[in-house]
């Protein structure tokens, strides 16, 4: 028994009970046992079964004479034994340490979550103490819009704790650094979360960012930068969207836009397009938007290249209402701008974007129908439906189909002389063609043919004619070989103007 008491583990381990003698030390295992924990306690076992217990039952009977003269043979652990079922024991222990040692780990994790937490809620108290010196406050700020950057766990602890109100609260201070401070902060809250970017709305921060805007003073480019990538991230949200249309947000970031001081970097410039487009995606905000200048300086900037695909993406929501059609076509020159851009094939992106809005205006309004035949869409239109993108081309024959119920005012008006300078699209048919736009109408064709009069046919001879001739130019400009131009393909393809109505 000596060998089990040198291993200090008495009766806990093998059912020992202590005499008298041993009791003073038992007592003091006992209190080492409470001392330890769960894991250090397993080890301790696994220890003295693997080792201690091991060499007791086999030193019983070989080996007593070391156990009265006090000598330790059995203080390192004997071979391992090839006995299977001590290999199955081993086993079992092995798995006993590694469960140990993971509840190790996740108690160390733990209390890491712990002193973040605790950092986290001292963060917040500093935002909160209304008598605290300004530069601390400032100082937790920064440190929120650090933690909440990244981590999207930190962003939801911090709207728990209460974080937002303090901070929108240090936007009505005159001090410079705690507005940037709490402008960045606020910002990384809403990052990727609905929910905080409602709390930042719900606490009032839209208006109290428009009131630094508003004063008097002129605004710091910091402030207002931050205020514009405020304004684009929360009308991400569509609960945000009526309430940022509807205040004084639209017009401020439309002369952002517009760059009068030239102050706006090129980063506010791309914040605040991509705000506007937000916007414009709730219908209630057209309103708003049309009482600026804003269509006016979207038309005119197609062409730069950096504003030209987010400008037509914001046409494409504005023209949706009857209000934005009619500011888009009362802009002189709209037309020839967006002709024009159906012709950059190095820019699909773009191409289907123009032939949405031309194709929405086409389909609503008979006068812009006439401005687009002035400004040549009928060839651009026939390029693209060839060589465009699927999208693009199936916007392009809807064009080309709603065009062609104008087809005899079309002729009555220049059949006099000038039909080669006015009729350069398939603009024959039934004026019922259009109407498959809203799913009604059907392709009547041969019935067409029937009751087609002379001076119509003879109309539709010259049209194909001019059909032909733009398909050469289309040949020419993809590089096609010369002898294949004119040839049956092309001929098949202008035997008729008939195009399917196609979805978009």
């Amino acid at each position: 028994m000596a060998n089990c008491h040198r291993n200090n583990v008495g009766s806990l381990v093998l059912g020992h009970h202590p005499t008298k003698s041993s009791a003073a030390t038992v007592s003091g295992n006992v209190r080492l046992w409470n001392s330890l924990s769960a894991a250090s306690f397993r080890r301790i076992i696994f220890d003295a079964l693997s080792c201690g217990g091991a060499a007791y039952r086999r030193n019983n009977h070989t080996d007593s004479a070391s156990s009265t003269d006090g000598s330790d043979s059995d203080s390192e652990c004997p071979k391992p034994n090839p006995n299977p079922k001590r290999n199955v024991r081993s086993e079992k222990l092995s798995d006993l340490l590694s469960m140990a040692d993971s509840e190790v780990d996740a108690e160390t994790e733990t209390k890491k979550k712990e002193e973040a937490l605790d950092d986290l809620k001292r963060l917040v108290s500093e935002l909160q103490a209304e008598d605290s010196p300004p530069v601390k406050r400032v100082a937790a700020a920064s440190a929120v819009r650090r933690l909440a950057r990244e981590d999207a766990e930190v962003r939801v602890t911090f709207a728990m704790l209460g974080a937002i109100p303090p901070l929108a609260a240090m936007l009505d201070l005159e001090d410079l650094d705690s507005q940037v401070a709490s402008l960045y902060a606020l910002l990384n809250l809403g990052i990727g979360n609905d929910a905080n970017k409602a709390a930042i709305v719900k606490v009032g921060s839209v208006h109290k960012m428009l009131k630094l805007i508003e004063s008097p003073d002129s605004v710091e480019t910091s402030v207002s930068e931050a205020i514009v990538a405020n304004f684009l991230g929360l009308s991400a949200l569509d609960s945000n969207k009526p309430i940022i249309g509807s205040s004084a947000a639209v017009p401020f970031l439309v002369r952002t836009l517009q760059n009068l001081d030239n102050k706006t970097s090129s980063q506010a410039k791309q914040d605040a397009l991509r705000a506007m487009y937000n916007l414009s995606i709730f219908p209630g905000n057209v309103s708003f938007i049309l009482e600026t200048n804003l269509v006016p300086f979207l038309i005119n900037s197609v062409g730069d290249m950096e504003v030209t695909n987010r400008a037509l993406a914001i046409l494409s929501n504005l023209v949706s209402t009857r209000e934005g059609r009619k500011a888009t076509s009362a802009v002189p020159d709209a037309f020839p701008i967006l002709v024009d851009v159906l012709n950059w094939t190095d820019s699909p992106e773009c191409q289907e974007k123009a032939s949405y809005v031309l194709m929405i205006m086409a389909h609503k309004s008979y006068g812009d129908r006439q401005a687009m035949i002035e400004a040549g869409i009928a060839s651009s239109l026939l390029e693209l439906s060839l060589l465009g993108t699927t999208l693009a081309q199936k916007r392009a024959s809807r064009i080309l189909e709603c065009l062609r119920v104008d087809k005899g005012k079309q002729v009555s008006g220049s059949f006099g002389g000038n039909l080669g300078a006015t009729v350069s699209a398939p603009i024959c048919g039934s004026s019922s063609s259009c109407a498959k736009m809203d799913g009604g109408g059907k392709d009547g064709s041969d019935e067409e043919e029937e009751m087609m009069s002379e001076e119509k046919k003879a109309v539709k001879q010259l049209v194909q004619q001019s059909l032909q001739n733009n398909m050469r130019k289309i040949a020419k400009r993809a590089n096609l070989p010369q002898d294949t131009v004119p040839s049956d393909h092309f001929k098949s393809l202008t035997a008729s103007s008939t195009s399917k109505s196609l979805p978009f």
